[in-house]
């Protein structure tokens, strides 16, 4: 991602896989300015919630945007106990609406474990098709792979390792330091 005061940063990538009753976020480590690694072991993809409710959240743009926007999540999550598509519609608005909040620069990619969203600054909350959500400078590389990858019969990390792998092989923005989280829905 880049701004007007920061010109030539560049952000990472973050790919969710739904398979087999579990999704798979996994995200690289490279923050770059311009045509420089800044650091290359960036952990952009947490758990965040109460133990029982935990999702996981992978991010994308400003980390100390994307932290501010995390906070707000948690506590709309903890005013929506197991609502997870009514705390990202909230989040999503306030995004969007509040003068502070709507010059935040970040994308999130928000699961826990059954419900799949990508949340961004212009009031988007999307349930992504064919399982796959991508965000970051690489995203479009990774979700390309990913949705090539599906057709085998790979479980959801071995899909989005080899998709991250082949984005990074294609993107100057897209290292192959990963940190991969994997939640199931629990009944």
């Amino acid at each position: 991602m880049a701004d007007d005061k920061f010109p030539g940063w560049h952000g990472t990538t973050i790919l969710a896989v739904r398979r087999g009753g579990q999704v798979v976020v996994a995200g690289d480590g490279q923050v770059s300015l311009g045509q420089t690694v800044i650091k290359g072991t960036a952990r952009k993809v947490r758990r965040v919630g109460a133990p029982g409710r935990e999702i996981v959240v992978g991010f994308a743009g400003s980390t100390a945007d994307a932290f501010t926007l995390l906070e707000r999540l948690e506590n709309k999550l903890e005013a929506t106990p197991g609502q997870l598509a009514r705390a990202c519609v909230e989040l999503a608005k306030d995004w969007r609406t509040d003068k502070y909040l709507r010059n935040l620069e970040a994308m999130l990619i928000v699961t826990d474990g059954a419900e799949l969203f990508v949340l961004t600054g212009a009031g988007d909350v999307l349930e992504p098709e064919y399982d796959i959500a991508a965000i970051g400078s690489g995203g479009n590389f990774a979700a390309s792979a990913a949705r090539g990858l599906m057709e085998t019969d790979w479980d959801g990390e071995k899909i989005a390792r080899k998709a991250m792998e082949i984005a990074a092989s294609i993107c100057v923005y897209t290292n192959g330091n990963l940190t991969v989280e994997t939640i199931r829905k629990e009944p």
